[in-house]
């Protein structure tokens, strides 16, 4: 089981290199699953016993399945996470040219080891909109693109021009270092002499430069319209990020561990989905259920999630309200949902390094293998209280799940995610959790095959089960 789960994983971090790869992947397995999309700029009219789910921005995905017993005003029971990873993302205006090379300007996204990034074999990949004209109308289209052979990188300096690296570090300076080089420019200028005597068909009059070509190095450009299979100059804009054409793997001499980029936080993303759709999958699945199960994938929780399609968004609180609505216009069943549900916030957690081992707090030390980690912070840099950890607790003491606790020392700074984000816009009770790995954000992470079946199981279970347990939980009286 543990095999299938991990391979699984890796299949879908393959498919994934940016956000909106994973919001696609997500949404061809929903989909197979008998997920309805629905869509925000309509009206919705959802059913109990029925299963849906809509994207923002196509970086965003929210899938949810209402149980057959479901009433306004029951609760959400929901997984959040998100599908952003540290990156290199292109400018607005990419085109460097210095020293006879052509390189790509690039902004530095999130907290990045940036000095991972470089000597890798490095591609792109994101979406584009291009323009399609029929009948002498013109319509605009998002199109995701990924080139899948390496096509720039980022060398290091030669230890013979900076003797003390070893010694002093290497000093990474993001804006002058970290700039992929794409191609020569002799190189360049032979490649588009071709092109201007007709051997190639570039797309582009030699008279005019067409918008993005005066942005991006053309030869960028019909790459990228090669792979897409349209003409450069249909390109209207783009988003596009660096990724490693490195494919994620099960790997170590015991094939105990997963090698990949964007493990934080696609593998938390991935763990909830599969639960969801395996938690909602049968004929009998919802008959008994009384909530709404939930899975909301972000962006943007890299850079804080102040975005129309991040965490500090509406999105949640729309979704919330919408489904209610559905139901009843009675805006105070909202409110009454909202105080009944739970929110399971998913991203992972950082493992015991053995190399490093005074910077984890003695008592509070995940290890790979371990099961799901449970994040507490008394500064509330993490949602966690003593009721959400309960809960979380018996979900894993019923069905035998390893769970780990974590507490940042005193003398370093915590990390946050997207739990006390929700808990305080929408007023969702929360606990955070997530897988242990190492190497975080890093081009190259590692985890454990078995947190993986783990995590998998205590979501699914979660599911599941938290209608049952809920009940039985008395606080506020």
């Amino acid at each position: 089981m543990a095999s299938s789960v991990a391979a699984d994983l890796v299949d879908f971090l393959n498919a994934s290199p940016t956000a909106f790869h994973a919001v696609e992947e997500a949404k061809k397995r929903l989909k197979i699953a008998g997920y309805e999309q629905v869509l925000e700029r309509e009206d919705w009219k959802v059913e109990a016993g029925k299963k849906y789910f809509f994207t923002r921005n196509y970086s965003t995905i929210v899938a949810f399945a209402i149980g057959k017993k479901y009433v306004a005003g029951n609760g959400f029971h929901i997984v959040g996470a998100h599908t952003d990873s540290p990156c290199l993302k292109l400018k607005p205006v990419s085109k460097v040219s210095k020293g006879g090379y052509l390189e790509v300007g690039v902004q530095t996204y999130g907290g990045g080891l940036w000095h991972t990034w470089f000597d890798r074999d490095l591609t792109v990949a994101g979406r584009m909109i291009i323009r399609d004209i029929k009948d002498g109308s013109a319509s605009y289209l998002h199109r995701l693109v990924r080139i899948q052979e390496p096509i720039m990188r980022i060398p290091t300096l030669a230890i013979h021009l900076d003797r003390g690296v070893n010694s002093d570090g290497f000093k990474v300076n993001t804006h002058s270092h970290l700039v992929p080089v794409l191609a020569t420019q002799i190189k360049a200028e032979l490649n588009k002499a071709a092109m201007e005597n007709g051997s190639v068909d570039v797309g582009f009059p030699t008279e005019e430069k067409k918008p993005c070509e005066k942005t991006h190095h053309s030869i960028l450009l019909q790459l990228l319209a090669t792979e897409i299979g349209c003409q450069p100059d249909d390109i209207c804009d783009f988003e596009l990020q660096i990724c490693d054409t490195q494919p994620s793997i099960v790997a170590g001499a015991m094939k105990e561990f997963i090698f990949s980029g964007r493990l934080d936080n696609l593998c938390m993303s991935f763990c909830s989905l599969k639960a969801l759709i395996d938690a909602t999958s049968s004929e009998s699945s919802l008959e008994d259920e009384i909530g709404v199960r939930m899975v909301a994938l972000f962006d943007h929780e890299e850079v804080g999630s102040n975005s129309a399609q991040g965490a500090g968004s509406p999105a949640m609180l729309d979704a919330l309200s919408r489904i209610t609505s559905c139901f009843s216009l009675d805006s105070n069943l909202l409110k009454k949902a909202i105080q009944r549900s739970f929110l399971v916030s998913a991203d992972m957690a950082h493992a015991l390094h053995p190399n490093y081992m005074d910077k984890h707090e003695e008592n509070h030390q995940p290890k790979l293998h371990g099961g799901l980690v449970i994040k507490h912070n008394a500064n509330q840099r993490y949602a966690t209280n003593a009721v959400t950890s309960f809960i979380f607790r018996e979900m894993a003491q019923k069905h035998n799940l390893p769970i780990q606790d974590f507490v940042v020392r005193n003398d370093m700074p915590c990390g946050s995610t997207i739990g006390p984000i929700l808990a305080s816009g929408v007023g969702i009770r929360t606990v955070d959790v997530g897988a242990p790995q190492l190497s975080m954000h890093s081009i190259r992470e590692m985890c454990a095959v078995d947190d993986v079946k783990h995590s998998y199981e205590h979501f699914r279970s979660y599911f599941e089960e938290f209608s049952i347990l809920d009940a039985k939980i008395t606080i506020d009286v």
